[in-house]
C-alpha cells in the first residue's frame, strides 16, 4: 500500500503494482525518468525481485540509474549470470552469500547503453560466455544458434534466434527439467514490458527499418506463439532510451504483452514498422561507441585506480574541448561554480547524461567533494569514461573566481508572466514532453540540442530554463553560459514545483490581479452508462478512456477503445492533463473513478468525466450489454466479456499467468 497525498484536503490509500514515485520538489509527484530515484541507492545494484519456480529461481537486479535489469539463474548451487553490466561487484557478493557458484555469462545481444560484464566475469570466475554465434564478438564465446541449449544445475536455457533490436539479438527461454513448458523467457532489448527495442541504435549499412521489419517477424512468428503463462524478463524498465514508452513493471508475461502491448496489437508490417519508429528519443552519443566496445571486447577496468588531481589554476585553460562537469547539486551550483562548468550531479542518472551531453573521448574534469569524485569515477566505468579530477574546495581555496547562475521560484516567475515581464523561458525537455504540459509561452529547445540551437537566441537577454525537477534545467543553465549568455537562472523545483503551487499549465493565463494565484474549485463531471455507450458506438476517437481496475479484471473484459492504466500513475502523471477531447475514467462501481476524476479535474481545464455507477450499472443499464459474451472458465462457469467495437478483430480471453511465487521487494524510480 502506498500513501498517495492527492490534494490539499484529500488523502486515499491505494493499492498499486507500479513503483513508487519519488516526491519532487514541493510535494508532486511526476512519473518521468528525470525527477525520480535521486537517492544514493539508486547508483548501485538492487534486488527488483525473485522468481521461484520447480528446479530454479531466477534472481532480478536493478541499477535504477541506467534503467538496467540484470539477473542470476539460479539452480541448487549453479548459477548463470544474464546481462551484467561492467560493475560485476553486486553479483559476486550476492553469490557468495548464498553459497553460489557462478558457471557462466549469457548475453542477448550487443548492449549499447551500458559496457557489458561479460568479460570482467571471465576475469574473476574463468566461465565461458554463451553469446550469438552471430554477433561478431571478438572474444571467445561459447556460440548459440537457433535451437541451441545450456544447463544450471536442473534448468535448461534454450536459444531463440530474435534479430529487431540488433540483428544478434538471442532470448533465453527457461524450462525446468522434466518439463516440456518453458517457465520464463529472458529477452534482453527484443521485448520490454509494454513495448519493443528501439532498431536505431546500430551503426552500420542495415537501416532502422529493415532491423524493425525483423522485429515485426520475431514478435508475430516467434514470440507471441509462445505460451501466455511465460513470464517475460527484459534488460530495462522505464526511463531507458533502449526503447519507447516502457513499463515500470519489472516482469510481464507473454499473455499480458499480447493482449495489452501496443507493438504488438499491430498486425500489417508497414503499420509496425512505423509504430516502432515514431517518435523515437534522440539515442546518446555514446551509444555507438558502448556497442562497438561490447563487440570488441571491453577492456578490464581497474576499479581501484585513483584518478589524476587537476591543478585550479590549469582547470580553465583553454583545452581544446574540454569539459568541466560540476558534481553537486542544482542550488550549490547555482550559489558558486568554477567558469564555464556544466552542472550534472551526481544524485541523478549521470551515467546518460555525462555520455549525452560530453563528446566520446574529450578531455574531462570532474568537479566536487572528495566522496563525490571517487562515486563518479567508479560510476562512469560503466560507460567507459574517464578523466581528471579537481576537489571544489581546491578551487575556493585558491582564491579564484566564481560563476553564478540564478534560481527562480514559481511564485516569482508567476508574478513576472502577470506583469508582462518575465524572461524568456527555455524548456529543455523533450518535445512529446512540453507538448503535453508545459508552464507558459515557451521556447523548446532540448537539452541534449541546446548549444547548437541556442544560437536563435539573444544571448543578451535574460533565461529562464525549465524542465520537471531542475535537473536538467541546472545543466542547461552552464550550457548556456558556455554559450556566451549574461543572464541565466533555472526554475527552482522545475515544473513540477509549479504545478504543486496550483500555477495553471496552458499558457500564462491571467488568474488574479494579485501575487498569487486563487485556485478554483473544479468539479468532476459523471457520465451515465447510456451516455457512455453512445460515444463508444458513434464519436469514438473523440475522447480518452481508461480503465483503473486490476490487471487482471481489465483482461477479463473491457469496453471497446479502452486502456488499462493502474490509479497512480493516471493520478501522478501530467500527460492525463492534456489531449484533445474529454478523458473517461471508469472502474468497477463508480467510487474510485470519481475521486480520481475529482483530484484531476483541479489540475486541468481538460474535461474529467467518470462513469457513473462503474462498469457495474453499464453491463446493467446500456444497450451495449448485448455485446458482452460469455466466455467458459475451467471447471465451470463464465465471465463476461466485452466484444470488440465494430471494425475491429476479437480479442481472445487471457488465462491468468501461472509463473512461480514471486518475491517482491520494494523499487525504486530510475533516475534522472
Amino acid at each position: 500500500m502506498k500513501m498517495l497525498i492527492l490534494s490539499q484536503v484529500l488523502v486515499c490509500v491505494v493499492s498499486v503494482h507500479l513503483e513508487l514515485p519519488v516526491m519532487a520538489a514541493g510535494g508532486t509527484k511526476i512519473r518521468d525518468s528525470e525527477s525520480a530515484s535521486h537517492g544514493a541507492e539508486d547508483a548501485f545494484h538492487q534486488i527488483a525481485d525473485t522468481y521461484r519456480f520447480p528446479g530454479f529461481e531466477i534472481v532480478q537486479f536493478t541499477l535504477p540509474v541506467l534503467s538496467h535489469y540484470s539477473y542470476l539463474l539460479v539452480s541448487g548451487p549453479e548459477a548463470v549470470l544474464v546481462d551484467p553490466d561492467r560493475d560485476i561487484n553486486g553479483y559476486l557478493e550476492y553469490a557468495t552469500k548464498h553459497g553460489l557458484t557462478i558457471k557462466g555469462v549469457f548475453l542477448t545481444h550487443s548492449h549499447a547503453d551500458f559496457v557489458a560484464g561479460h568479460l570482467e566475469t571471465v576475469r574473476a570466475l574463468n566461465v565461458p560466455i554463451y553469446q550469438n554465434a552471430a554477433s561478431g564478438a571478438q572474444y571467445k564465446i561459447e556460440p548459440l544458434e537457433e535451437g541451441s541449449t545450456f544447463r544450471v544445475g536442473k534448468a535448461t536455457v534454450k536459444a531463440i534466434s530474435t534479430p529487431g533490436h540488433t540483428p544478434d539479438g538471442m532470448c533465453g527461454l527457461v524450462s525446468s527439467e522434466g518439463e516440456a513448458q518453458p517457465r520464463a523467457v529472458f529477452t534482453g532489448d527484443t521485448l520490454f514490458v509494454g513495448s519493443i527495442g528501439r532498431p536505431d541504435l546500430l551503426e552500420g549499412t542495415m537501416t532502422a527499418a529493415t532491423l524493425a521489419s525483423m522485429s515485426y517477424d520475431t514478435w508475430h512468428n516467434k514470440l507471441s506463439k509462445l505460451p501466455e503463462s511465460i513470464v517475460v524478463l527484459p534488460a530495462h524498465g522505464a526511463g531507458s532510451l533502449c526503447g519507447a514508452n516502457l513499463s515500470d513493471d519489472p516482469s510481464s508475461t507473454i499473455g499480458r504483452e499480447k493482449s495489452s502491448n501496443p507493438y504488438g496489437q499491430k498486425k500489417g508490417r508497414s503499420e509496425f514498422i512505423a509504430a516502432v519508429l515514431e517518435g523515437l528519443p534522440d539515442a546518446p552519443q555514446y551509444f555507438k561507441h558502448n556497442a562497438a566496445m561490447n563487440r570488441a571486447g571491453p577492456p578490464l577496468v581497474d576499479w581501484n585506480a585513483t584518478a589524476t588531481t587537476a591543478k585550479a589554476e590549469e582547470a580553465i585553460t583553454k583545452v581544446t574541448g574540454q569539459w568541466l562537469v560540476d558534481l553537486r547539486e542544482a542550488k550549490p551550483y547555482a550559489a558558486g561554480h568554477v567558469p564555464g562548468s556544466v552542472n550534472i550531479a551526481l544524485r541523478g542518472r549521470l551515467e546518460t547524461w555525462v555520455g549525452t551531453m560530453v563528446p566520446w573521448k574529450a578531455p574531462l574534469v570532474l568537479i566536487g567533494s572528495e566522496a563525490e569524485l571517487k562515486e563518479a569515477v567508479f560510476r562512469l566505468h560503466r560507460v567507459a569514461y574517464e578523466g581528471s579530477v579537481l576537489p571544489y574546495e581546491a578551487w575556493t581555496q585558491a582564491g579564484l573566481a566564481l560563476a553564478t547562475s540564478g534560481t527562480i521560484t514559481p511564485a516569482e516567475l508567476y508574478q513576472q508572466m502577470q506583469a508582462g515581464s518575465a524572461p524568456i523561458l527555455v524548456d529543455v525537455r523533450m518535445p512529446h514532453e512540453w507538448m503535453a504540459l508545459r508552464i507558459g509561452t515557451v521556447v523548446n529547445l532540448p537539452i541534449n540540442r541546446l548549444a547548437e540551437l541556442s544560437g536563435k537566441l539573444d544571448p543578451n537577454l535574460p533565461v529562464v530554463a525549465v524542465c520537471n525537477s531542475a535537473y536538467r534545467s541546472s545543466l542547461a543553465a552552464g550550457i548556456l553560459q558556455r554559450q556566451g549568455f549574461r543572464s541565466v537562472a533555472s526554475l527552482d523545483g522545475g515544473s513540477a514545483a509549479w504545478i504543486d503551487a496550483g500555477y495553471p499549465v496552458y499558457g500564462n493565463e491571467k488568474q488574479t490581479a494579485t501575487s498569487a494565484p486563487q485556485r478554483q474549485v473544479q468539479i468532476a463531471e459523471r457520465i451515465s452508462p447510456a451516455d457512455l455507450g453512445r460515444l463508444i458506438q458513434d464519436l469514438p476517437g473523440t475522447f480518452d478512456l481508461v480503465d483503473i481496475r486490476p490487471p487482471e479484471a481489465f483482461q477479463d473484459f473491457a469496453l471497446p477503445g479502452a486502456r488499462h492504466a493502474d490509479l497512480a500513475d493516471v493520478l501522478e502523471n501530467p500527460g492525463y492533463l492534456t489531449g484533445a477531447g474529454p478523458l473517461i475514467i471508469v472502474d468497477r462501481d463508480g467510487s474510485l473513478a470519481m475521486m480520481a476524476a475529482g483530484i484531476l479535474s483541479q489540475k486541468t481545464k481538460r474535461p474529467i468525466k467518470a462513469l457513473h455507477g462503474g462498469l457495474e450499472a453499464f453491463w446493467e443499464e446500456t444497450e451495449m450489454r448485448r455485446a458482452v459474451r460469455a466466455v467458459p472458465l475451467p471447471g465451470g462457469g463464465a465471465r463476461p466479456q466485452a466484444m470488440p467495437g465494430p471494425g475491429s478483430a476479437p480479442r481472445p480471453a487471457t488465462p491468468p499467468p501461472t509463473p512461480s511465487t514471486r518475491t517482491p521487494t520494494t523499487r525504486k524510480s530510475a533516475g534522472c
